[in-house]
């Protein structure tokens, strides 16, 4: 390989996290490139090609030298192929390898402490460990994900950072613990890129401090440096995302993020609508902890200062036009030269460049190729300028003559958009470079426009049809040879491509249409017969003569201007690939008449045409002889090239995989180049340097080597051939997408396919460029492809092969002998046809008489004689069927009669056989159709080709089958396939009713919609049947649409609203409302804003309310209910965050009025209740709605509705003045709090709408009205209970001894705001309440834990007061303490008593009754037991009911007694006044154990008071314990 000494070697693989590394010495530079791994050495200014390492198999994917001095020349690299292999660069051999994985590697990294360990990840997530020198290995499997990248730990050996597909890394702990240190979640897609920070240690970096002081989750409190934190370090990952994520490895999470900024990609503005290509490489320079290096957008290189404050931490490298890539960047590798630090980079651009980190330039660019090097034309003009023609369609223009830059090369790619296969330059315009692509485009580009980057090319409107073989300029002919001069060009383009086909193009003109020189040839030459397919061109230097190379091996020899056939050389018998004319500046001119052509068989042939332009000969001539014969090579020559500097030597290319120089005259191999991995497409002597030659080949390089330097002389012959052979049969076996097989191609379209699509063939063609250009045009396709594999040439190849099958179909016979881009044929050894493809024998419909054809020649010598026999019998009119006996083969040539008898032993050998299509087939043929169709059925082998052939029969026939058919179908379950048939036969309503039965609806209403009348009723069921169905599972959307298309708009209404979410709810009521269901619409808007209001959205509730008119009430009802709950949440407010933040409306409230006045004013303000008749209809409205009442298990919200509406009630009535009604409004609302148990509640709402108790509301009551007055009474009750307890719970600081009370917590209010409040128990009716909780006082007397609780429960904003204060309040609580009520309560209580009594002796009777039926003997001891237990559980465990169970227990109660006591109680309770019965009261006795319990602090009367009514009306089985320590 050193013989090379300037290469363009292949593009770097893309979208690998790691495929390029330097070495530890910093000599050697390595990429992967495809299946390969070039390396350069970098140790000097300019780079050099050094070699490539040669052995996978497959796509390499990850590449890394050893980082250690000592061992600097050895890198491993792992691949698609799932080995790794050691390699020794720098004499560029196999070391070793491994193939522990089972699938693809996807990262490989060589670990910087420990020199022999190298750890390689693959798509699977499976991690392997090897250690080379001892041969060990460890796997780990941490995450079941797609590895993208991995790197080990410069400072910790066990430690390895891996990142993945999906954005998680991963950092493990690879010793024996084998455990998984963190998992980092922070990224959301690919980690395309982990770098450790160079130094140890997480010291804290000015720009970071904000970033970790929000940390609320550190694990051991305040952030310190400690041991750990030292021995710990920084990772930088780059992802996908567009984001750069600093981690630190003691915390586990991110301390620092860093997004790309956008900028602008060099030459113009990104276009927005196309979504931007991101591939996020990081490098953390030796050295630097506060600086990173990253890749952006568009190929541009970021370097980081991490100290930076604010967002502006990155500066761009390269600072002038033209340093950076054009395209992303993929890896970034440092390297140390001369005491510079120097980072290399690889690009989508296929440039790998070299940057100064300390001036941040780029020192040298060195441009690599991307697919085959097709072409290499060098310019006529400027000799040193070197035309590349390469398969990832982009031209190179390589100046080989520049003295500062060794690799000095333009690109260009504007509108190729295919491989570039033929490249001319012009003879005499300097920068004109024409070119032919793979798709038949033909071009010319201007190499020397100053602004040549963004100008495209000129295109030729004539396209071919094919891959463009060859072009070449030459002098005009025919129709543009005529003409005054001046009017065309000097010279023209001539183009031959895969069809066989030369084209003139006009380059002044090349929008006008170019023409076939096969004109002009057969006009001149009067030729009427077919013209060979052509596959070369080459005009002599001096213009005057034309030889085209033909497929089947001819060259013919024409003359301009108007192409006068001169001769035909018939020497090769293949295609012709090359033709080449000698020059005419040496010192003997008859060297000027050879011409070299060199073919598909491997001999390049010379012939000297001096005589044959001199002839006078009218007629053209063949030439059979050659003037000299080059022999050698082992495979086909692809190009030739005679030398400028000597006379008659040649140098050729071949697929032998070598080039080689000839000397013509002598016909000797002169030398042999083997430095290509692949087969030469093409070669160029080069016009300044005698000793040098450029080839380019498959191997994607272009090599200038030197003839002088070279050891071989001819070409490879037996073993070294079949090395080589084997060398270059090492390729990527890149796994390509299954496509669909195109249909109906048959096998010698395969083959034409092979020939014409290229010298690749399919195979070949997977082999192609990483990718394909597409600058300007990026489809998403592609680079949805780009990463997955090597190439993605492959979707661009099938193309143009369907493209290719499609045009075959008229192409000629001759074009099967077709090969390559550069010219080809089939590839010598074809590969096996794929089994999918081969032609498989059809089943013999005669397989019988076949047979018997087939047996030995006497058997059919008595055939012979037989037929013969019988046929004379037949011409005296005798029936021959008897006669023919056994041989039933003979009625073949018989008469009907024995035909028929032939088909029927056919046919049942068919069926014996299990081939019943064989047997119909046979009784088409004969003609007995109809019992076909009837077997057929009868079996149940009907077919869509037997119901097709039906109608044969007759209308009546046909119908029967359809319907058979049809039944068939229905036992096969092909419903569907089924009612198509029965339509086929107009039976619609059958096919509907066959579809409805089997729940085929929708089906069913296209077919009835379609084909019956708007109005028929099978629609309307059809409808409502789908809608039942629809309604049962659930799809409640899908049943109302059902509905609506049956015009059952109410039933639409009632299934949306069957869900009874918000969102259906609200949807049902504007659906009522388009369907005039006012009513209906009215209801369910309510019941959404009921909804609405549970979610704490008051916005969305009066958004639905407000479309109905008929719910004006109720708006006011949520108006005041939203002003309620907020005033109580903001005199509570509550530590613990609600999961549904609520939703206000914005209004502006007057703060230093009443409640009342500030809920009027946002009514008249906001819901425009402006007028007295809108609030008198309002109130009416809401006084006709009737709540139930509420009790403990009424939800919190829904209670807080119920008193919304009462205190709306109260508002209205206060609006107008009517004082009676507020008092019963809002005693309604006290009563309602009070008996849900919620008594913070109701607290909260007599200090919000009674601050100053009841004085004001009783002097403006009516007192002659006694049932206001009672009301007011009763008000002042509950105002003056809630005010009571509160003394209780807020003792003054002074007397201890008072603190020693408490109450239970069912009496007890929550500090939560009400909105989340818990219900308290037992606080369901004021006719249960006082039995329990009185007893519950007495029982928690002593629990001083209990009266903390209560303590920090109770209303924070209530201090304590004054004694005298105190003692005035106590004087107010009076009226809670009457005689009347007691009394009356007491009663109430007895009856209740008595009433739970019966209610309990009724149950243990059914029990008993139930268990005598149940079961035998000893069950039902058991299940009594077990009952009884059961009951036990559902009582209450209060002492009070223990104590009554007790009682129970010593003294039973006969029926006759309890009636006597219940009825005594009732006659009592009817004594009392209604006055007193009407309006609820609290509990007098609760409230008389709370005074006493008050102690000292109660005034002395009141105290008598409570004793005196205790001592009455306390005697109780409920109170007994409770009073007895106040009347002992």
């Amino acid at each position: 390989m050193a013989a090379a000494v300037r290469v363009l070697p292949a593009s770097p693989n893309w979208y690998c996290s790691r495929c390029s590394d330097t070495s530890g010495d910093g000599r050697l530079f390595g990429f992967a490139a495809r299946h390969r791994i070039s390396v350069l050495d970098v140790s000097t200014a300019t780079p050099t090609f050094h070699g490539e390492l040669i052995g996978h198999t497959e796509r390499i994917a990850a590449f890394a030298f050893c980082p250690h001095r000592e061992h600097g020349a050895l890198c491993a690299s792992g691949s698609d192929d799932g080995s790794v292999r050691l390699w020794d660069a720098a004499g560029l051999v196999l070391r070793g390898e491994h193939g522990l994985h089972q699938n693809a590697i996807t990262a490989l990294h060589w670990s910087p402490l420990v020199k022999d360990l190298i750890v390689s990840g693959d798509e699977k997530g499976v991690i392997v460990c090897y250690w080379h020198s001892r041969s060990d290995s460890q796997q780990f499997f941490p995450e079941p994900r797609t590895i993208f990248c991995l790197t080990c730990s410069p400072h910790h050996e066990n430690l390895v950072a891996v990142g993945y597909k999906d954005g998680m890394v991963v950092i493990i702990d690879i010793s024996r613990k084998k455990e998984v240190l963190h998992r980092l979640r922070g990224h959301d897609d690919e980690i395309h890129c982990l770098a450790w920070c160079p130094v140890p240690g997480e010291g804290r970096l000015p720009a970071w401090q904000d970033e970790l002081q929000e940390e609320s989750d550190v694990p051991n409190g305040e952030l310190k440096q400690d041991t750990a934190m030292k021995k710990s370090c920084y990772l930088a990952s780059g992802s996908k995302d567009q984001t750069i994520r600093i981690w630190s490895c003691t915390r586990g999470r991110s301390v620092m993020t860093l997004k790309l900024p956008p900028t602008k990609r060099r030459g113009g503005a990104v276009d927005p609508a196309v979504k931007e290509r991101i591939w996020l490489t990081v490098h953390w320079p030796c050295g630097r902890p506060t600086e990173i290096v990253s890749s952006s957008f568009g190929g541009e290189l970021l370097h980081w200062d991490l100290t930076q404050p604010g967002k502006r931490k990155w500066t761009l490298l390269g600072s002038s036009e033209g340093q950076n890539h054009s395209r992303i960047v993929f890896n970034l590798c440092p390297l140390k030269h001369q005491d510079k630090e120097l980072l290399l980079s690889i690009s989508m651009d296929r440039d790998v460049k070299c940057w100064d980190l300390s001036t941040l330039d780029c020192s040298w660019t060195m441009p690599s190729l991307g697919g085959f090097v097709y072409s290499l034309a060098f310019s006529p003009v400027d000799p040193g300028c070197l035309a590349i023609g390469v398969g990832d369609s982009m031209i190179r223009v390589w100046n080989t003559l520049s003295m500062s830059n060794m690799f000095d090369v333009k690109t260009y790619w504007q509108s190729i958009k295919s491989k570039v296969t033929a490249l001319a330059w012009h003879p005499t315009k300097e920068g004109c470079l024409a070119f032919g692509t793979d798709d038949g485009k033909v071009g010319i580009f201007d190499t020397l426009s100053s602004s040549a980057k963004n100008k495209p090319p000129q295109i030729s409107s004539t396209y071919h049809k094919r891959t463009v073989y060859t072009l070449a300029w030459g002098p005009p002919t025919p129709p543009l040879s005529s003409g005054e001069e001046g009017e065309h060009p000097s010279v023209t383009l001539y183009s031959c491509a895969g069809e066989g086909i030369v084209f003139q193009h006009n380059p002044w003109k090349l929008s006008g249409e170019a023409n076939d020189i096969n004109k002009t040839i057969r006009d001149t030459n009067s030729i009427k017969h077919k013209l060979p397919a052509r596959t070369e061109i080459s005009w002599k230097p001096d213009g005057k003569l034309l030889a085209l190379g033909n497929e089947d091996g001819s060259i013919e020899i024409f003359q301009a201007p108007n192409l006068k056939l001169l001769c035909t050389i018939q020497q090769h018998h293949k295609l012709i690939n090359a033709i080449r004319w000698h020059h005419e500046h040496g010192s003997d001119p008859e060297l000027s008449y050879l011409i070299a052509s060199g073919s598909v068989n491997a001999i390049i042939y010379v012939h000297n045409l001096k005589s044959v332009i001199e002839s006078t000969s009218e007629s053209p001539l063949t030439i059979t002889e050659p003037f000299r014969t080059l022999a050698g090579h082992t495979s086909k020559v692809t190009s030739l090239s005679w030398s400028p500097h000597h006379e008659g030597r040649l140098v050729s290319a071949c697929y032998d995989g070598t080039a080689q120089v000839w000397d013509v005259m002598k016909e000797e191999p002169l030398c042999n180049y083997r430095g290509h991995q692949g087969r030469l497409l093409c070669v160029q002597w080069s016009p300044v340097d005698s000793d040098s030659i450029y080839t380019g080949a498959d191997d994607f390089s272009v090599h200038k080597w030197l003839i002088s330097k070279q050891e071989h002389t001819r070409p490879p012959q037996g073993k070294k051939s079949i090395e080589l052979e084997k060398k270059r049969s090492i390729q990527p076996k890149v796994k390509a997408k299954k496509k669909k097989k195109p249909v109906g191609r048959s096998p010698a379209k395969q083959d034409q396919s092979d020939a014409v699509n290229g010298d690749e063939s399919m195979k070949d063609t997977l082999l192609e460029e990483n990718g394909v250009s597409d600058h300007e045009g990026e489809k998403e396709a592609q680079e949805t492809e780009l990463p997955d594999k090597d190439s993605i040439a492959v979707s661009k190849d099938t193309s143009l092969s369907a493209y290719d099958y499609s045009s075959l179909s008229s192409s000629k016979p001759f074009v099967t002998q077709k090969a390559t881009p550069v010219k080809k044929d089939p590839p010598k050894e074809k590969p096996a046809p794929d089994a999918s493809l081969k032609k498989r024998k059809p089943r013999s419909l005669l397989p019988f008489s076949t047979s018997m054809d087939h047996r030995s020649k006497d058997e059919l010598h008595q055939d012979c004689l037989r037929l013969a026999t019988c046929l004379k019998t037949k011409d005296h009119n005798e029936d021959v069927s008897p006669d023919l006996q056994n041989r039933i083969h003979l009625g073949l040539f018989t008469d009907r009669a024995s035909l028929h008898n032939m088909i029927d032993v056919e046919g049942k050998y068919h069926l014996e056989n299990g081939h019943p299509e064989l047997f119909q087939q046979l009784m088409l043929w004969k003609g007995d159709m109809k019992g076909v169709l009837q077997a057929a059925a009868e079996r149940g082998e009907l077919t869509d080709q037997l119901v097709a052939m039906s109608p044969m029969v007759g209308y009546q026939a046909w119908v029967w089958t359809v319907e058979a058919f049809a039944k068939q179908l229905c036992f096969q379950e092909q419903y569907v396939k089924a009612a198509s048939h029965l339509l086929s036969i107009h039976k619609v309503y059958e096919a509907v009713e066959l579809l409805k039965v089997n729940n085929f609806y929708r089906e069913a209403i296209v077919i009835a919609k379609a084909r019956l009348r708007p109005e028929d009723p099978i629609l309307k069921d059809l409808y409502t049947s789908w809608a039942a169905l629809l309604e049962k599972d659930g799809h409640y959307s899908m049943a109302a649409k059902c509905y609506l298309g049956a015009s059952s708009p109410y039933d639409a209404v009632k299934v949306m609203a069957k869900k009874g979410d918000a969102a259906s709810l609200k949807t049902a009521a504007e659906l009522a409302l388009i369907s005039g269901e006012e009513e209906l619409s009215a209801s369910l808007s309510f019941r959404c804003a009921q909804e609405m209001l549970l979610s704490r959205n008051w916005v969305g509730a009066q958004e639905v309310l407000q479309q109905q008119k008929t719910l004006f009430g109720q708006r006011l009802v949520f108006c005041l209910n939203e002003l309620l709950c907020k005033c109580l949440s903001e005199r509570n407010p509550c530590n613990r965050r609600s999961p549904v933040p609520p939703c206000y409306h914005s209004w502006e409230l007057k703060r230093d009025a009443s409640f009342f006045d500030m809920v009027i004013e946002v009514w008249q303000k906001v819901l425009g209740m402006d007028t007295t008749e809108k609030a008198t209809c309002a109130w009416e409205q809401l006084h006709s709605i009737e709540h139930p009442p509420s009790t403990s298990n009424t939800h919190p919200k829904q209670v807080l509705f119920y008193i919304s509406h009462d205190l709306t009630l109260a508002a209205l009535s206060y609006q107008a003045a009517a004082w009676d009604e507020v008092v019963k409004s809002i005693l309604g609302a006290v009563a309602r709090s009070y008996d849900a148990g919620n008594f913070t509640l109701m607290q909260e709402i007599c200090s919000i709408f009674l601050p100053e108790g009841c004085e004001n509301l009783r002097d403006k009551l009516d007192s002659t009205n006694s049932q206001s007055m009672d009301a007011c009474r009763s008000l002042e009750g509950f105002v003056a209970c809630g005010l009571l307890y509160d003394l209780w719970w807020n003792p003054p600081k002074d007397p201890p001894a008072i603190q020693k009370a408490c109450l239970d917590p069912a009496l007890c209010p929550t500090e939560q705001t009400v909105l989340e409040q818990s219900c308290i128990p037992d606080h369901s009716s004021p006719e249960e309440t006082p039995d329990q909780t009185a007893v519950e006082t007495d029982e928690n007397l002593n629990s001083t834990t209990e009266f903390n609780r209560c303590k920090t429960e109770s209303d924070s904003k209530t201090n304590s007061v004054s004694l005298a204060d105190r003692q005035s309040k106590l004087n107010g609580c009076k009226v809670l303490l009457s005689e009347a009520i007691a009394a009356l309560q007491s009663t109430q209580r007895d009856i209740a008593e008595v009433q739970k009594i019966l209610a309990d002796m009724i149950h243990q009777h059914q029990q008993q009754r139930n268990n005598l039926q149940e079961s035998t003997n000893g069950s039902i001891h058991e299940n009594n037991v077990q009952q009884s237990s059961e009951n036990e559980l559902d009582e209450p465990l209060s002492d009070s009911s223990q104590i009554k169970r007790k009682d129970e227990v010593k003294e039973t109660v006969t029926l006759p007694e309890l009636t006597k006591r219940l009825m005594e109680a009732k006659q009592k309770l009817a004594e009392f006044p209604d006055s007193l019965k009407v309006f609820p009261f609290p509990d007098v006795l609760e409230c008389c154990l709370v005074l006493l319990h008050i102690g000292a602090q109660c005034p002395p009367e009141l105290h008598e008071q409570a004793l005196d009514l205790l001592r009455k009306h306390g005697s109780g089985d409920i109170y007994e314990k409770a009073v007895r320590k106040f009347l002992t």
